[in-house]
């Protein structure tokens, strides 16, 4: 009875199993390696009127806004916000 199971089992195909192969792209780097590589070169930080700080690369400007008062903004902002009002 045995030697039937066995010959029953040895005539089932066997699946080739393929082995894991190496992702070809590129592993994503490290929270520190992104981090290191994006230092600010060239902008500067403001504190915006709602509170947040913002990052900045132009300059600040004095423009009138809707209700004809004068307000300072930043300029090409972090997040493509042209224009930021800024606390004073």
């Amino acid at each position: 009875m045995k030697a039937i199971a066995i010959l029953i089992l040895a005539s089932l195909p066997v699946p080739q199993v393929k082995s894991p192969q190496p992702n070809a792209a590129q592993p994503q780097p490290h929270f520190r390696a992104i981090v290191a590589s994006s230092q600010h070169t060239r902008g500067t930080w403001y504190l915006a009127r709602t509170g947040h700080a913002v990052y900045c690369y132009g300059p600040v400007m004095t423009l009138p806004n809707r209700q004809g008062e004068i307000e300072r903004v930043a300029t090409f902002c972090r997040g493509d916000q042209l224009l930021v009002p800024l606390k004073d």
